[in-house]
């Protein structure tokens, strides 16, 4: 049985080309490989979701009934997911689900009934990172080139692509290696593409 019950996705940097607020279905592009690598997901049982922050919704940069538009034009390219959490606040407005508040990780994994710790989270910056971490469950970073450096240098796992990270969930988790005990490293991981 795999050690990981669900994989959770950041959207925008990582299953999708980032558009910042986009309100517009016709402007989601998946990043290469997106489609293959959560097929690759779906076929041996893992569950998905994606957990996003829509900052432009508390900005007034487009509504939540745009969001979800764009929301399910991605399910249109890339399949379904088991879950959707998406956070509407802006950074000042302290609530407990924008990452890297763990909420969003912690609902999704709920929703799922699956145990954090038994959840990756995929994502491009930091703040995806820190609410994995917050939540208890695994991260991997891949970085853009939106990525701050120290964001990298401070990951416990990056990998180089979307295929790279979800293969190397599928083979043996960074973290059961035996030299998982590095953290902070922003070490490297190789796998081939999904």
């Amino acid at each position: 049985m795999s050690p990981v019950e669900a994989v959770l996705f950041d959207r925008d940097g990582t299953l999708v080309h980032d558009v910042p607020y986009n309100a517009d279905p016709d402007l989601v592009r998946p990043v290469d490989g997106a489609r293959e690598a959560l097929d690759a997901l779906r076929a041996r049982g893992i569950r998905t979701g994606v957990v996003t922050n829509q900052s432009g919704i508390a900005r007034g940069l487009l509504t939540e009934a745009d969001a979800r538009r764009v929301n399910r034009r991605v399910e249109e390219l890339l399949g379904p997911f088991d879950v959707w959490a998406m956070c509407p606040h802006g950074p000042d407005d302290g609530c407990h689900c924008r990452k890297p508040r763990p909420g969003m990780i912690l609902w999704a994994a709920g929703r799922i009934r699956a145990n954090p710790a038994d959840c990756v989270v995929i994502g491009d910056i930091g703040a995806d990172v820190e609410a994995a971490r917050r939540a208890g469950a695994h991260a991997i970073l891949v970085p853009t080139p939106g990525t701050r450096p120290e964001e990298t240098s401070t990951a416990p796992h990056a990998a180089p692509d979307l295929p790279t990270a979800v293969h190397t969930r599928l083979t043996t988790p960074p973290w059961d290696r035996p030299d998982a005990g590095a953290r902070g490293t922003g070490r490297p991981l190789r796998g081939r593409s999904v």
